[in-house]
């Protein structure tokens, strides 16, 4: 991982401001000689900027985005706690973390840090910009916002805004860390036995009825307590509490809510996915209910050059991370 760190006073689309900006990103390969070879990876909620890591079978040594052929470029999030800057970060004015001080931040916001950094790279045209879920929210501003640096668009499991169903949910997990009575303390883990219960209530969409009922039955229907239901999702609440951090989670579920690529355009969804030229594979899944089919096959009906492939897959939102095998084939077939 490095970082690059810009100096300057960043003004955010909310209108608020930072005074500087720490971006956190990390490489693999080398860049051609004609920079033809870059792929950008846009990661979602809670990912870092190591795609090898948390997207093995997709990215890495012998997979289809394999850096010896491609220069690959994944940066860590604006307002996300994986270095770069966010709730955590120092504020330069106080001296101090900003934690529930740090200020609205939108996908917009995200997209021109990841501008700043591209810049410094020197990189010149992006072959290949992907992103899933949130990161496929990325990937579709940045295409509008620089048209002519990306040649090729990959979507999965994403949409053009975000839904009213999404934001409710955002929502309820933001009200699960507001009722956790640290929340709001000017410490690294205030809010974290409310991040757990976010977590868990996200799990709950990023899965669905069918992988719950097929993984975590109790085979003992004689119990009375400790079910394997149960003590998944308090294990995944835990997990995440130990690698990632409230006010982040918080934030950036706001974030999440602000997605909409008409705001500013006309509000005219349609016609600003008309604009989106690149040549487009988008991939959904069939069991996801989090960012349905229906928000896939609405992206393919109004992007003019998009192709959709539906995985059948149990595995719901999750899915986009999961059948990383299926998803490498198709992308390698659509690629060559």
């Amino acid at each position: 991982m490095e970082f690059f760190h810009y100096p300057n006073h960043i003004k955010l689309e909310g209108g608020s401001s930072l005074n500087e900006l720490t971006i956190a990103y990390t490489t693999y390969g080398k860049m051609n000689a004609d920079k033809s070879n870059v792929v950008w990876i846009c990661h979602a909620l809670t990912a870092n900027s190591d795609a090898a890591d948390w997207w093995n079978g997709v990215v890495g040594k012998d997979h289809v985005v394999d850096p010896e052929k491609y220069f690959i470029v994944c940066d860590n999030i604006l307002g996300s706690c994986y270095g770069t800057t966010g709730p955590l970060s120092i504020d330069p004015v106080t001296k101090a973390p900003y934690y529930s001080s740090f200020p609205l931040i939108t996908i917009r916001d995200m997209v021109n840090a990841h501008i700043l950094l591209r810049r410094h790279l020197g990189i010149e045209k992006i072959f290949l910009l992907m992103g899933g879920s949130m990161g496929g929210y990325q990937a579709m501003e940045w295409c509008i916002m620089e048209k002519d640096i990306i040649e090729h668009l990959f979507l999965l499991a994403t949409s053009p805004t975000e839904s009213a169903w999404g934001i409710a949910t955002h929502a309820t997990q933001r009200l699960a860390i507001e009722a956790d009575c640290t929340w709001l303390s000017p410490s690294r883990e205030a809010g974290a036995k409310g991040l757990k219960a976010a977590r868990a209530i996200g799990m709950l969409t990023y899965r669905n009825y069918r992988i719950m009922v097929q993984q975590q039955s109790d085979p003992d229907f004689e119990k009375l307590n400790n079910y394997k239901a149960a003590s998944y999702i308090s294990y995944q609440g835990d997990k995440l509490v130990q690698r990632f951090n409230a006010y982040s989670y918080w934030l950036l579920t706001r974030s999440m809510d602000s997605h909409h690529i008409g705001r500013g355009r006309g509000g005219h969804v349609e016609r600003v996915l008309m604009g989106i030229t690149q040549k487009t594979l988008i991939i959904g899944i069939s069991s996801d209910i989090l960012c349905p089919v229906a928000e896939q096959q609405f992206l393919t009906d109004h992007l003019p050059n998009a192709t959709l492939i539906v995985i059948d897959s149990d595995y719901g939102h999750d899915g986009f991370m999961v059948e990383s095998k299926i998803i490498s084939q198709h992308l390698a077939g659509w690629l060559s």
